[in-house]
């Protein structure tokens, strides 16, 4: 007989309950949960594709080992070993520091990608990491760092008690939003507007989100930068700054008032394409709302100036008034974060601890940019990368130069790839571990929590039994073991009891601690006889902010009560958190940081260049999440197509028919064209995570309907200097008919 089971989506950043039916061992059917503590019952079509991506034929189902140049099918345990002895072989000659490890989205959306990456790491000792984060949100993590002293310490709109919105970059309709977990973030958008608030959309493109505004401006590519120095030039101009509570937090203001004097609208207008008059109506209205809120995403992030916007987008939030306030930019409290300590000053943030090899690219948050990978695996040398592990990744279509890539993967001495498909890089592996799907998973949002906009806890159990095979923390977890030389068939709850044994005792030796003073065996003897992963989960939820340090706050959190609440514990709306969340040195907010100051001089030179080339800019796809989601039938088509838009004008100028050739600075494509008056002139755009046409892949639908890989255009020279992050928006592009 069907039954159902809950589940939360793992599919993107919304985190939506869902109801799945279940018959016959599979699951058959999903719908929204309406019962659901944070998305009462919404669901969008990846949502309702649930059971199809669970259930994808081509999904891999057992491991692939190469054998005489040939991926084919093998036992788990012969794929474990020959796993231990390729990566052991290169350890041996080489040293751990020889192997990289690539780490693709969907590790912030699974319980075994949050736990076990940063221990396969520490086991290797290396340097060579990399992952998504310089394709996307890393400039977001260095201002938070050197703003608030933690790369984690994210802000949110408030969405639920804001009165005016100004969203620049994003397209949450669309996305669902990102770095912004929020179910129904238009359902949210409409009511703002229902209540008698203001939404102002900040787009090249008008996008779904920009036709729900009351206003949207259309700025060239790549400045919204300055277009926030223009906004904070009017602040202090006009005597429009107003601190409120946050004053006596506040460091550096008068740096930033002398940096904004350069940048009035009137020199910053032609720049932007933008007028003056509307940066200054845009600066009036933030600071005379009853509350406000700037929220910022991928085009203020992947841009050559990213690590600016990024940092301007809170720098309005604080001269408003509106940061750490009801209906303005707050920061979430995850049930795992810490409990809280106190306000006490911390070591700050710092990157370029060390650098790339061969361009001498700084670390950025243990990571080097995803765009050196393939220099740093072809060029020979003391400290090349001999070997790979890859975990939910395909940097071949996510990063610049993909066919840079593809050619120095294939010659990698050896690859193991922790992924459920044979993609564009895992076709590359020597082994591949399959993940079970994710009715056969766990699931607890342990990033995407630190970004709710309003704070909750949410656990999900396997819906259906593992039926044989591993599960992804076991999979890990025998690497691990296997990296530490205590051979890939040891007893994998080994790893986890090493870190629950290291994290209470360095808890109880806290005198800061909510278990400060107390035994460590007492405590883990506590810990529920289950696996591993809940063990730990349960751990940190006793010691994080809402949870029962281990029975001293009756009621608190643990793994049972919230299994014993299946559709979510809602822990209310944010909260005010300063000054307690401040790690800087000086326990101050820095809003002037001397590396964003002295980059704001990159800005200044850019002003005079305006050009009038195209300019290429990325879209979402609400029915696509980035390389992963393309060999779905329910989610193939429609809109999700990967066309190039371009306006009327510019395609009747170039004489552009139903394709294009288009050329950029990494190579040259020719794509479907799309004339839409919905963008801006001059700019173009074409979607991500396209380009399924290499052979000795296995997605049937994808390699039927492969688009083209807009990567390849660019070829990964230009970054952002303070994060490392790919520029990957504003893109000078050459267009020609076809």
């Amino acid at each position: 007989m069907p039954h159902t089971a809950l589940r939360i989506c793992p599919l993107c950043e919304a985190t939506c309950g869902l109801t799945l039916t279940i018959g016959d061992d599979r699951v058959v059917a999903a719908r929204g949960d309406r019962d659901d503590v944070f998305s009462a019952g919404f669901i969008c079509p990846k949502g309702a594709s649930f059971a199809e991506l669970d259930n994808d034929p081509d999904r891999l189902r057992t491991p692939l080992v190469r054998r005489d140049g040939v991926l084919a099918e093998a036992s788990w345990d012969e794929a474990f070993a020959a796993a231990a002895q390729g990566l052991g072989a290169v350890i041996a000659e080489h040293g751990g520091a020889s192997v990289g490890v690539y780490l693709g989205n969907p590790n912030a959306h699974t319980v075994a990608g949050a736990l076990y990456p940063p221990l396969i790491i520490r086991a290797l000792g290396t340097h060579q990491v990399y992952s998504a984060s310089t394709l996307d949100q890393m400039p977001k993590h260095v201002a938070l760092g050197l703003m608030f002293g933690s790369p984690a310490a994210f802000t949110v709109p408030d969405l639920d008690r804001t009165d005016y919105l100004v969203i620049i970059g994003a397209n949450p309709l669309v996305s669902n939003g990102s770095l912004a977990t929020a179910a129904d973030f238009g359902g949210k958008l409409r009511r703002l507007r229902k209540r008698g608030g203001t939404l102002v959309v900040i787009d090249p493109a008008r996008t779904r989100t920009a036709e729900l505004a009351d206003r949207h401006l259309a700025p060239r590519p790549g400045t919204d930068a300055a277009l926030l120095l223009g906004v904070v030039h009017v602040l202090f101009d006009e005597e429009l700054v107003t601190l409120g509570p946050l004053a006596e937090h506040v460091a550096g203001l008068d740096d930033v008032r002398a940096l904004a004097r350069d940048f009035p609208p009137e020199a910053v207008a032609e720049h932007c394409g933008v007028d003056a008059a509307d940066i200054r109506r845009l600066a009036r209205e933030l600071a005379g709302a009853p509350s406000a809120a700037v929220y910022g995403r991928m085009g203020t992030s992947t841009v050559e100036f990213g690590t600016l916007g990024s940092w301007l987008v809170d720098v309005v939030n604080v001269l408003t008034g509106n940061l750490d306030r009801p209906g303005g930019a707050m920061f979430p409290l995850s049930p795992v974060a810490p409990a809280p300590r106190g306000h006490r000053p911390g070591r700050g943030f710092r990157t370029g601890r060390w650098h790339s090899r061969v361009s001498g690219r700084p670390e950025v948050l243990s990571e080097l940019p995803a765009a050196v990978l393939a220099e740093e695996l072809e060029t020979p040398g003391d400290g090349q990368i001999k070997a790979m592990i890859t975990i939910a990744g395909n940097p071949v279509l996510s990063a610049p130069d993909g066919d840079r890539l593809d050619r120095a993967l294939a010659d990698v001495d050896f690859m193991v790839s922790v992924d459920p498909y044979l993609n564009e890089t895992t076709r590359h592996a020597d082994v591949i571990l399959p993940p079970p799907p994710p009715s056969r998973s766990p699931h607890f949002d342990f990033a995407l929590n630190n970004l709710a906009v309003r704070n909750n806890a949410r656990y999900s159990p396997p819906a259906l039994p593992l039926d044989g095979r591993p599960g992804e923390a076991e999979i890990m977890a025998r690497i691990i073991l296997a990296l530490y030389g205590l051979g890939h068939d040891a007893d994998p709850a080994l790893v986890d009891e090493q870190v629950i044994a290291a994290t209470l005792a360095k808890e109880t030796a806290d005198e800061s601690s909510p278990v400060a003073g107390r035994a460590v065996d007492e405590l883990t003897a506590m810990l529920p006889t289950r696996p591993g992963y809940e063990r730990r989960l349960d751990m940190m939820l006793r010691l994080g902010a809402y949870g029962d340090a281990f029975g001293a706050k009756p009621g608190g959190l643990t793994l049972q009560r919230l299994e014993a609440a299946p559709h979510g514990i809602d822990l209310g709306p944010l909260q005010p958190r300063l000054p307690g969340l401040l790690r800087t040195p000086s326990g101050r907010i820095e809003l002037g940081p001397p590396q964003l100051i002295a980059d704001a001089a990159r800005l200044r030179e850019a002003l005079g260049r305006c050009g009038d080339g195209y300019l290429l800019i990325g879209r979402r796809h609400l029915r696509s999440n980035n390389s992963w989601m393309h060999n779905l039938p329910a989610l193939a088509g429609g809109t999700n197509r990967c066309t190039l838009r371009i306006h009327p004008a510019d395609a009747a100028e170039l004489g552009v028919g139903d394709t294009a050739r288009i050329k950029g600075p990494g190579g040259e494509l020719v794509v479907p064209v799309e004339v839409t008056d919905g963008i801006r002139r001059g700019v173009l755009s074409l979607p991500h995570g396209w380009g399924h046409d290499r052979r000795g892949t296995g997605q049937t639908l994808a390699a039927d309907q492969p688009g083209v890989n807009v990567n390849q255009l660019n070829d990964g020279s230009v970054l952002d200097p303070l994060s490392g992050t790919a520029v990957l928006n504003g893109i000078p592009v050459v267009v020609a008919p076809a």
